[in-house]
């Protein structure tokens, strides 16, 4: 694709952006790459960049305890990035709250709301002399979440830090089992018009794009009860074929080349709130790991990601889902001297 549209002005005009998800079924298609977690990272000398990267739905309800467990007392890490999803209101209390929970160790340096959804990245207090270029940018998808006050879409940061380029996207999408489609093709349509209005095809290209957030798929072909058997023997892991994320990106339709963290740990959602016992209402919804934390490499040959962690936060019982939290540390190979006019955004 690339290559033809580098060459003449009418190509030029033309060109569009390139997906942030590959979605097109070819023979070629990968799917979502599962990675295991090392568990140990020498934040002081093996790596150019620790991230800290969260995502919760708070269904509307915070605690400054629950957001100081969530942030934790270990501060090894250069940036944090927060995404939130159904936050609650005045918008701009999640932030405050955050900010007293870090006690100073690390500062704001960019935000995007888009009513519920928030997304928050800090760094420490020196990090405005290491950022070239930050960006902000949000997509809102269907018609009616807006309505209640729980918007559904994306909101994104594109920021160049310490030389590496980085993009991070944290969205909420469409609920309930059999809304996969749909969700299929609101990633899709988030992928192709993020930063579409500000795209500049001269500029280079991601190091690395991280998609975090609630996105609602499901479990798929097994009722609620077989499935809580299951986990409550710690056999959760028998219910990843039924995953509908992997199932979708395996098919082509989604995240082809992104990597996730092994899902060591129990579904997410559905719980009752202030517990750790999954939904008992008369609904009594199939147990799912609805909240991700997915990342793809865009520049193989210049940035190395390794993955220290991947959990979820049992300990937190403010939501009716449980936060999900990954550790990843970058290093730089080289910095490309120009930019690729072929690679994607």
């Amino acid at each position: 694709m690339g290559n033809q549209l580098c060459k003449g002005r009418k190509s030029r005009s033309k060109r569009r952006p390139m997906s942030f998800i590959h979605h097109q079924a070819s023979p070629s298609h990968i799917g979502i790459r599962t990675v295991g977690a090392d568990n140990v990272c020498n934040f002081f000398s093996n790596s150019d960049l620790c991230i800290s990267i969260v995502t919760w739905n708070m269904n509307g309800q915070v605690s400054f305890e629950d957001l100081a467990e969530m942030v934790g007392r270990n501060r090894e890490f250069d940036l944090l990035v927060v995404g939130l999803q159904e936050a609650p209101r005045p918008r701009n209390k999640v932030a405050t709250l955050l900010k007293a929970a870090l006690n100073e160790s690390h500062t704001l340096i960019g935000k995007v709301i888009m009513q519920s959804l928030q997304l928050y990245l800090f760094g420490p207090r020196n990090a405005a002399s290491f950022i070239r270029e930050l960006k902000v940018d949000k997509q809102s998808v269907g018609g009616c979440g807006g309505i209640i006050g729980r918007k559904k879409g994306a909101v994104a940061i594109r920021i160049n830090y310490r030389g590496i380029q980085m993009v991070f996207i944290s969205c909420h999408l469409s609920a309930h089992a059999r809304n996969v489609g749909e969700r299929n093709s609101q990633c899709r349509h988030i992928s192709h018009s993020i930063f579409s209005k500000i795209w500049n095809p001269y500029a280079r290209p991601a190091h690395i794009t991280i998609w975090l957030g609630d996105l609602n798929y499901r479990l798929q072909g097994i009722d609620t009860y077989p499935a809580r058997n299951l986990i409550e023997k710690d056999f959760h892991k028998r219910l990843l074929g039924k995953d509908q994320l992997l199932q979708e990106a395996g098919r082509g339709q989604i995240f082809n080349g992104f990597c996730e963290g092994t899902l060591t740990f129990k579904p997410t959602y559905k719980y009752n709130k202030g517990s750790s016992n999954y939904d008992t209402s008369y609904k009594v919804r199939v147990p799912a790991w609805t909240d991700r934390i997915l990342f793809k490499v865009e520049d193989a040959n210049n940035i190395e990601a390794t993955l220290h962690s991947y959990e979820s936060m049992d300990e937190i019982y403010g939501s009716d889902h449980k936060p999900v939290k990954a550790h990843l540390c970058l290093r730089l190979r080289q910095i490309p001297t120009k930019s690729n006019c072929s690679g994607p955004i």
